[in-house]
């Protein structure tokens, strides 16, 4: 097994997933591409000594954006990234997340 560091890249804290932790219990966080189901429920469990319940998966595609610059309009794409839903067990949470 690799790393959990190598397989957790960051947490996304976005509105919707700040809800999901308040309501369900479920955090959602930026893995490896090339990661399964299996590692990251090993990485999830090992770096922060919880249990996971369920964990969705999904590959989040690039999208266009254009920027301005000096020379002119650049068009290019967002990157493209996995992302992990994880449901933990009742009653278990994630000490870090908890003050916003």
């Amino acid at each position: 097994m690799r790393d959990p560091r190598e397989i957790i890249i960051q947490p996304v804290l976005t509105e919707k997933a700040l809800r999901l932790k308040d309501t369900q219990n479920q955090y959602v966080f930026n893995v490896a591409t090339d990661a399964n189901k299996i590692e990251i429920r090993y990485a999830i469990e090992k770096r922060f000594s919880v249990k996971v319940e369920s964990i969705r998966t999904e590959n989040v595609k690039p999208k266009p954006r254009q920027r301005f610059t000096r020379g002119g309009r650049v068009q290019g794409y967002t990157s493209h990234w996995k992302k992990a839903t994880v449901t933990l067990k009742q009653g278990d949470k994630l000490d870090f997340l908890e003050n916003l």
